[in-house]
């Protein structure tokens, strides 16, 4: 007798396809490809925690005062009402504290004069960092003016609409723009016609000495180099991109602020305390080394130091002034159009003429 077997009553087993590991690919945004040269999530961090210390926040804020005051200065020649104006990367809202300042025409013919505030009926600063935005939301300068505060998730992309604005300013914030010529396009979008755009960026050779310290001391000491300094933009490239975005009536020139510093660990922490800090991709993580920091000071004092015994910074501003294209908008004549020829000019009576 067989057997009894219970294998022809058994379900047949379940077919099993070998599981193949999934390989995942990049695939290139439409457009052309950006590069990211800052870290916007770190760039955040340090904004939220410098500005989570009020009180030192407020201390380190000569530098952005004074650059917003020189950006302010400009708006004077502007003679019109702004009935709406977007403050872009508006920090701690030093624009608009500065705006609210009586007598703020530095012509000494009008000791005497209003408020750049009571020209702009409405003022919106935008920033990413929701601490530093909110910082001074009880100081008495902002009974004097109506302002809105937005959050931003990035200040690369601008969530308004278009034709919002009358004028837009920006003071000390586009400098860690990953993607500059597409924000400045988006500003454009957002203003009106015949609009006004006015910014102030560091660029150049901004801290050119603490830059070049570090990076001897770098070579001194560790045999090689790391990027302890952002870099930043070039005086001969705003214009370019300025007229790319579609701005006419360009104005860019540049301005040297100098400030003395007691060391090279002073001014360092004071970046710090702006929210200032590196924040490029590939940077070194962590503090600097002692040795480094030691050899940096060392270099610093050695190369730039003042007969006081101080060490001088230099921050190099951008200013930039470009205007949407609009109606009524002044324009310049054809090539060749001319009907004067220069030379006739220079050489006629009353110019300049050549010596024998």
């Amino acid at each position: 007798m067989k057997p009894f077997s219970i294998r022809p009553y058994l379900p047949p087993p379940a077919l099993r396809r070998r599981q193949l590991p999934l390989r995942s690919y990049a695939v290139q945004a439409p457009g052309a490809p950006t590069l990211q040269v800052f870290n916007r999530s770190t760039k955040y961090l340090q904004k939220e925690r410098a500005a989570s210390d009020a009180e030192t926040s407020r201390k380190v804020d000569y530098l952005k005062d004074e650059v917003a005051t020189r950006l302010c200065e400009r708006l004077l020649d502007i003679k019109r009402q702004f009935p709406s104006v977007l403050d872009l990367g508006a920090n701690a809202c030093n624009i608009a504290r500065i705006l609210t300042n009586p007598n703020p025409d530095p012509d000494p013919a009008k000791p005497v004069s209003d408020p750049l505030s009571a020209r702009i009926a409405h003022l919106t600063a935008a920033e990413s960092s929701p601490t530093l935005l909110h910082r001074d939301a009880a100081l008495p300068f902002n009974a004097r003016m109506q302002i809105t505060r937005d959050t931003l998730q990035d200040e690369e992309y601008l969530p308004y609409a278009e034709n919002s604005f009358d004028a837009v300013l920006s003071s000390l914030s586009l400098h860690w723009i990953n993607n500059l010529p597409s924000l400045l396009s988006q500003i454009a979008h957002v203003l009106k016609p015949d609009a006004p755009f006015l910014a102030a960026i560091f660029g150049g050779d901004t801290l050119y000495e603490l830059r070049t310290a570090l990076q001897l001391a770098d070579l001194d000491r560790r045999g090689g180099v790391s990027p302890h300094v952002s870099p930043l933009a070039d005086v001969r490239d705003v214009g370019g991109l300025l007229g790319k975005a579609g701005f006419k009536m360009l104005t860019v020139d540049v301005d040297d602020i100098i400030v003395d510093y007691p060391t090279s660990f002073a001014l360092m922490a004071d970046l710090q305390a702006m929210g200032e800090g590196n924040a490029v991709f590939g940077r070194e993580m962590g503090p600097m080394r002692r040795e480094v920091l030691a050899a940096s000071e060392a270099i610093y004092r050695e190369l730039y130091g003042n007969e006081d015994g101080t060490l001088p910074a230099t921050y190099r501003v951008i200013y930039m002034i470009g205007w949407k294209e609009g109606e009524g908008q002044p324009q310049p004549l054809k090539r060749g159009s001319g009907q004067v020829n220069i030379k006739d000019i220079l050489e006629g009576d009353g110019g300049i003429k050549e010596r024998n």
